[in-house]
C-alpha cells in the first residue's frame, strides 16, 4: 500500500488547486450532498479510456450523509442518514470527492461519513458498539483540509493500527465544524493512543484532542475524556 498511500498524498497539491477552480465558478454548484451528473468527466473515466489499470485501496469505503433538512425530533436517530457511495480505488475515491460538496459547503446540522464497507456510522452497529472516537474542532470553513487529508490518511492505511479505525465524520455546525475519527476497541488504550497521536501529526493539528468511549456518550450528555494526547 505504500505506492498507493503516496500517491493520495502527491494528490493533495493538484485537488487543492481543483477546489479553487471550483470556487472561482459558480456554475459549479451542485445540490446539498449529492453527486454531480453522472456524465460528468472524472479520473476514472478517464484511466479506463486511456486503459490505466485503477489502483486498489486495502479496504472499500462508502460515504454517507446525514441530510439535516430530513431530521425531524419525532424519528428515530439515524432515519436520515443515508449511503451515498462504496469506493475501493483511489480513481473511484477521486472522482467522487470532486464531486461532492466539502464541509464549508454543506449546511448547518449537515454530517458526511466515510466508513469502512458494511460498517454503519452508528454505535449500533456491532463492530463500533465497542468503541469510540477522538476528536478535532475547527471554526466555520476551515475543515475542508483537515477533512481531506484525514480521509487520505485513513483510505490510504497510514495509521500503524489501522484495523482499529472504523470510520470518519465530519459535522458542520453553527459555531464550530468537528471531525471524528472512530475506532473498535475503545478498551485497547494503546493503540487509541497511537491513533490520536499518529493523526495530530499527519494534520499537523498542535491543539489536545480527546477521545471518549461510546458507552460514556450514551449515558452523559457531557461525556468525559478517557484519553487525551
Amino acid at each position: 500500500m505504500a505506492e498507493d498511500a503516496g500517491m493520495i498524498a502527491a494528490a493533495r497539491t493538484s485537488e487543492e488547486e481543483k477546489a479553487r477552480e471550483r470556487e472561482a465558478d459558480p456554475s459549479d454548484e451542485i445540490e446539498e450532498g449529492e453527486i454531480e451528473d453522472a456524465d460528468a468527466d472524472s479520473d476514472a473515466d478517464a484511466a479506463r479510456r486511456g486503459g490505466a489499470q485503477p489502483h486498489p485501496l486495502e479496504n472499500s469505503w462508502t460515504f454517507w450523509f446525514d441530510n439535516p433538512s430530513a431530521k425531524s425530533k419525532q424519528a428515530a436517530w439515524g432515519s436520515s442518514l443515508r449511503p451515498i457511495h462504496t469506493f475501493a480505488t483511489v480513481e473511484d475515491f477521486w472522482s467522487l470527492y470532486n464531486n461532492i460538496h466539502h464541509p464549508s459547503k454543506l449546511i448547518m446540522g449537515a454530517d458526511f461519513h466515510c466508513f469502512k464497507y458494511k460498517i454503519e456510522p452508528k454505535w449500533e452497529d456491532p463492530i463500533c458498539s465497542n468503541g469510540g472516537k477522538w476528536t478535532i474542532s475547527c471554526v466555520r470553513g476551515k475543515a475542508d483540509q483537515l477533512w481531506l487529508y484525514t480521509l487520505l490518511a485513513m483510505i490510504g492505511e497510514q495509521f500503524e493500527y489501522g484495523d482499529e479505525i472504523c470510520g470518519a465524520v465530519v459535522s458542520v455546525r453553527a459555531k464550530q465544524e468537528r471531525i471524528a475519527l472512530w475506532t473498535k476497541n475503545a478498551a485497547n488504550e494503546e493503540a487509541q493512543i497511537s491513533i490520536g497521536r499518529q493523526w495530530k501529526e499527519l494534520l499537523d493539528y498542535n491543539d489536545t484532542i480527546g477521545f471518549i468511549f461510546h458507552e460514556d456518550a450514551k449515558k452523559d450528555k457531557v461525556p468525559k475524556n478517557r484519553y487525551t494526547v
